[in-house]
């Protein structure tokens, strides 16, 4: 649990939607940042060696419960340089 908290925690400090004067100047715009790009449809997780698969998931879930929607995660590839897909849904299976 104590290491899910700090996965969660470094992930939204790398997040470039957190740091809103990077994202007010354009920075982090033209592709995948650090940590976390996503938006109210989904987004993607930087993966990290050695994090469990759950982490993955309950991170996708509480970004997606920011504007009351379901997760689900579409891939993920948990290698060095790879990524965990996500989408947000209002309901099962229906995806803006």
């Amino acid at each position: 649990m104590r290491r899910l908290l700090l996965v969660v925690v470094a992930l939204a400090l790398m997040s470039p939607l957190t740091n809103h004067a990077a994202h007010a100047n354009g920075a982090g715009l033209l592709g995948p940042g650090r940590g976390m790009t996503a938006n109210d449809i989904g987004g993607i997780i930087q993966a990290i060696e050695g994090v469990h698969p759950s982490a993955y998931r309950e991170l996708a879930a509480s970004w997606c419960a920011r504007w009351g929607r379901l997760s689900y995660v579409t891939s993920m590839h948990l290698h060095y340089g790879d990524y965990v897909s996500f989408v947000c849904m209002d309901r099962p299976n229906m995806v803006h």
